[in-house]
């Protein structure tokens, strides 16, 4: 069989292994050229790393504007293909890029709980948004073999973005318990573990406490690593019927989610230090999961089955994604600025 006639997902392998290949070529200039050496990410490097990245982002977008070819089976409407896909690819990026400040919030309390000098941060992001990679793909190849083949899966997907959106919301303020982790216990309980962390290493060797021979101790450096991709693991969860929501076509669902991710470490050193000024971001984001989840229900419930309302296209997606995210921003850089009256949580 000819590698170039294989189709996978509505496109050829070809332009699945060059996506990797080019994803591929970036890891490895990020971690063998310009991360080689340990050292702390400066904001203004890390701000640097992030435009390289979301202007790499804009680029793909003008090549599904203008050279991508979508699958018509992934569309509503057979006209426009390259206009609805470019719309609901920055849809789905702008998406899982605000879905990622929450990531954020959650990585910094794990470094903070694992003692992770901020010189190895990088490493461990690094080696966790690669196997991020990983799952994601197995997470997308699943919702989109489901999808294809029972929609009404999507209502499922529905019911859980509303649930997760008013859990987060009314759930906000609460901060994840790593010391009662199942996931830390279950490692400290079945691994040697050490106290420390040795440079930059996730094993080291170390003499038995009653043999004396050398052997492999997990350090805590492991442990972050492990737990950070646990937490990707869970957030996928939410991200991926999120993006099935805004389109169907996979390389477009897959290929937003991985230069996402890909700006997640960057920003993550960008915004790190700035946490607690993004306070209420969850309350926009808690908004954006419901808002998602409804929109199903009107466009394949109200909309295509019972022909009750007119259907949503993917830019009121765009436009709400942008208004709820940049409007949670602001609120949350007012209230917490030097000298501002303190802003009451939402319930």
């Amino acid at each position: 069989m000819d590698f170039l006639t294989v189709v996978y997902a509505g496109q050829p392998a070809w332009l699945w292994f060059a996506f990797l290949s080019g994803v591929g070529v970036l890891l490895w200039l990020d971690l063998g050229i310009v991360n080689r050496k340990d050292g702390v990410v400066s904001p203004t490097k890390s701000a640097l790393m992030w435009g390289a990245f979301a202007s790499l982002a804009i680029a793909f977008g003008a090549y599904v504007a203008f050279v991508y070819a979508p699958d018509p089976r992934y569309y509503q409407n057979p006209n426009d293909l390259n206009q609805q896909a470019v719309i609901q690819y920055f849809t789905g990026y702008l998406l899982e890029t605000a879905l990622a400040f929450d990531n954020i919030f959650v990585i910094s309390l794990i470094f903070t709980y694992f003692a992770v000098p901020r010189e190895y941060q990088h490493r461990v992001l690094f080696w966790g948004i690669l196997g991020a990679i990983v799952f994601r793909a197995l997470f997308i190849s699943a919702g989109a073999a489901v999808v294809t083949s029972w929609t009404w899966v999507l209502y499922l997907f529905a019911a859980f973005l509303i649930y997760t959106g008013w859990k987060m919301l009314t759930h906000a303020d609460k901060e994840m318990n790593l010391h009662d982790n199942p996931l830390v216990k279950f490692m400290r309980r079945r691994f040697r573990v050490t106290d420390t962390i040795d440079n930059h290493n996730f094993l080291v060797r170390r003499p038995h406490p009653k043999t004396g021979k050398l052997v492999l101790y997990a350090t805590p450096l492991l442990l972050a690593l492990v737990v950070v991709e646990f937490v990707d693991i869970v957030f996928a969860v939410d991200s991926v019927p999120a993006i099935f929501a805004v389109t169907q076509d996979p390389f477009i669902v897959y290929t937003s989610n991985i230069f996402a991710i890909l700006g997640l470490r960057s920003m993550y050193f960008m915004l790190a230090a700035a946490v607690e000024r993004f306070k209420y971001l969850k309350y926009g984001l808690s908004l954006v999961l419901v808002l998602i989840g409804v929109k199903i229900i009107w466009n394949f419930g109200l909309s295509k089955e019972l022909a009750l309302v007119p259907y949503l296209e993917a830019h009121w997606s765009l436009l709400a994604t942008i208004t709820l995210i940049g409007g949670a921003m602001i609120v949350s850089l007012l209230a917490t600025r030097p000298g501002a009256a303190r802003v009451p949580a939402a319930p």
